[in-house]
């Protein structure tokens, strides 16, 4: 076998982890090797239950999943992990693959479709361009938790403010539409920015329209 070849990604605050999934014991044990070879951190699962006992949403990463395995399958898993928001791109190998099988596979969101027996640099390479993209949306599902997080704890009379805000109200109106006095929405207006980190009117529609605003309903 030739010289392989990968970088590790960067950017991301914990190492990132290659989750291996397949019931094939071959095969876990031959990517193992090419992977580990290179340095990648390694978490090998035999089963999608397996998987899910050990995922960590603390750390970036990808995932290398057979297609056809017994009690959950392949498609099964990346469905249900869409269905949670995990933030894990998905490589799909498999022995049996099809046209048709892999543009289900992409079309669902997989990040790309290998056929065994692969070639190990293209394998390698592929792993490589997910585990960025893995270090990429992790760091974007982080920053939308932080944004989340600023925005409920706004009160319920400062998202009344807020919305009032975002649609081009000024302080006199606010007051008349919400029945209180122009000083009480200039101290909700200083509560928001100093809430959200935001210092001007622009930032705060920015992080605003970043998440969808939800929680307890307004009193």
């Amino acid at each position: 076998m030739s010289a392989l070849h990968v970088q590790k990604p960067r950017g991301a605050a914990r190492e990132s982890v290659v989750y291996i999934v397949d019931d094939d014991d071959a095969v876990r044990s031959s990517l193992r090797f090419l992977l580990e070879s290179v340095g990648c951190h390694l978490k090998l699962c035999a089963s999608a239950a397996e998987f899910l006992e050990m995922y960590d949403r603390t750390c970036p990463g990808c995932l290398v999943l057979d297609v056809r395995m017994p009690m959950m399958g392949g498609f099964d898993l990346q469905k249900y992990l869409a269905e949670q928001g995990v933030p894990l791109p998905i490589v799909f190998m498999t022995g049996h693959g099809d046209v048709p099988m892999s543009v289900r596979a992409l079309k669902n969101g997989a990040f790309d479709f290998i056929q065994k027996p692969f070639n190990y640099q293209v394998m390698l390479d592929t792993i490589q361009a997910a585990l960025a993209e893995g270090v990429r949306v992790f760091a974007a599902a982080q920053e939308s938790s932080r944004r989340a997080e600023r925005l409920l704890s706004l009160s319920p009379r400062e998202r009344d403010v807020l919305d009032l805000l975002i649609e081009g109200r000024q302080t006199k109106q606010i007051a008349h539409d919400l029945g209180i006095s122009s000083k009480t929405v200039e101290v909700h207006r200083s509560n928001i920015r100093q809430k959200l980190g935001a210092d001007s009117l622009a930032k705060i529609v920015q992080l605003v329209f970043g998440v969808q605003l939800s929680g307890p309903n307004r009193t």
